[in-house]
């Protein structure tokens, strides 16, 4: 099977790591990968903050990049969902034509490659925060907490309040600076309350978030998105 990879801005820009370990998850799994040089941001931040207009260009830019692949496979819940929720709602077909081909990585584990557990080894305790967009927008539901619940060695620990917001938001973090903070100290309280190593998210814009108030707190849990703990096995540990 071959797919494109949509390794998206914050991905490509703060946590490289992130797109490595997906893409040697999947060709670990027999996936041929693709990274079309093309991509650039899906048009989230815009649309968000109310520039529809200045959207459409952008995702007629993605419909092009991917336009070829039956599968486009994002580590982000969050772009996955801009893509798969709003494109069609824009009335633009060209840009609609993409949100059916869209997946989050967790999806296209699951529900694509029918598999749960991919062989990964990662011996040390994680909770799992479940960001909104994954949790409501696109239905992530339990494929994230079922394969980490066959990661061998890992100790899945449940974080209190998990479905609560961490209070990123993307521009909402601008816009709210002060109730943002509030909201992830709260759930910097919840992670640590568990007794965890390990935050592990499927969205770095939430982690970079809370770990942002982990540094600030001084507290020892370090936040990992859940394709490097997938990547990691027993003869190529991921550090």
């Amino acid at each position: 099977m071959r797919v494109a990879l949509f390794v998206t801005c914050v991905n490509d820009a703060v946590y490289p790591s992130t797109g490595v370990a997906t893409v040697r998850l999947l060709e670990r799994l027999g996936v041929e990968v693709d990274f079309p040089q093309g991509q650039t941001c899906c048009g989230q931040p815009q649309f968000n903050t109310g520039y529809r207009a200045e959207t459409v260009p952008l995702a007629h830019r993605m419909a092009d990049v991917f336009d070829g692949y039956d599968h486009v496979v994002t580590p982000s819940g969050s772009c996955a969902a801009m893509v798969r929720n709003h494109y069609p709602a824009m009335g633009d077909d060209q840009a609609a034509a993409l949100a059916p081909r869209m997946y989050e990585l967790t999806e296209f584990l699951v529900d694509v490659l029918g598999v749960t557990d991919v062989g990964a080894y990662f011996p040390h305790s994680v909770t799992y925060h479940p960001s909104c967009h994954g949790l409501r927008l696109i239905g992530l539901g339990d494929r994230p907490r079922r394969l980490l619940g066959a990661v061998r060695g890992l100790d899945l620990r449940e974080l209190p309040g998990a479905e609560e917001c961490c209070g990123f938001g993307g521009t909402f973090a601008v816009k709210n600076p002060d109730v943002s903070a509030a909201m992830g100290r709260d759930k910097v309280r919840s992670a640590v309350s568990t007794g965890a190593e390990v935050l592990c998210g499927a969205d770095n814009s939430c982690l970079m978030h809370i770990g942002g108030v982990l540094r600030r707190e001084g507290d020892p849990v370090r936040p990992l998105h859940l394709a490097e703990i997938l990547a990691s096995t027993e003869e190529e540990p991921w550090s």
